[in-house]
């Protein structure tokens, strides 16, 4: 299998334009639907991609801010704002930043925080500890933290992934590099010891594919008000 950087992966015009043409995430509907002041409530989508969930908060009037380590995702989400926002304020909230890089923003800045198909392609535990931890420092306590991440039942039936030795949950044998796979226990296991609850249950859905299969674990979590 031949194997290419996460950046060089995403970095593809192609790829942007496919993830702009799809629908906002449907518990982000849900979620915002149910807010009481979107004006006043400050989200990070952290890798934004072609800004399928960015537009929408926007046009919602959500004070939303995005980033991705890609190029061609960032400049499309900057295209797709800059009618409703503005080109300087597209510009401006939309920046090219790594998951584990959050450090333009002080403690406490958001009040929810996007992360669906983002923390598994970090590339080590390391990567994954400081993204989290990142997440953890920026977002209010009370705030929420929406997340999709693959589980271990994800991948190629004829080429299965291995799990690095020595990893608690991360794997190899992907053609864009290593993947962090957890299980929902596991999942929710990182984000209570970084003073997290779960709002509802953690569920996991199994979908089979061509060449094999991907299993999401979909998690919403409340930052405990007593963290700092």
């Amino acid at each position: 299998m031949k194997s290419t950087s996460p950046e060089d992966f995403w970095s593809n015009e192609n790829k942007a334009r496919e993830f702009a043409e799809r629908a906002p995430d449907l518990r982000l509907q849900a979620l915002a639907a149910a807010c009481p002041a979107p004006a006043v409530t400050r989200v990070l989508d952290i890798g934004c991609a072609g800004g399928r969930n960015t537009v929408f908060l926007a046009e919602a009037g959500f004070d939303v801010r995005a980033i991705d380590f890609a190029g061609p995702m960032v400049r499309t989400t900057r295209a797709r704002l800059q009618p409703i926002l503005g080109e300087e304020a597209a510009a401006d909230r939309v920046r090219k930043r790594r998951m584990n890089d959050l450090s333009e923003w002080d403690d406490n800045a958001f009040d929810w925080i996007l992360a669906l198909g983002i923390y598994q392609q970090a590339q080590s535990e390391d990567e994954w500890n400081v993204a989290l931890d990142e997440t953890a420092r920026v977002l209010k306590p009370g705030g929420l933290v929406l997340v999709a991440n693959f589980g271990p039942g994800t991948g190629s039936r004829d080429n299965p992934p291995s799990l690095v030795p020595g990893s608690r949950f991360l794997y190899t044998g992907f053609h864009f590099g290593n993947s962090c796979h957890l299980t929902a226990e596991q999942l929710d296991g990182e984000f209570a010891r970084r003073g997290f609850q779960t709002e509802n249950e953690t569920a996991t859905v199994r979908k089979e594919t061509e060449t094999g299969a991907r299993e999401t674990v979909n998690a919403l979590y409340r930052k405990s008000s007593s963290a700092s």
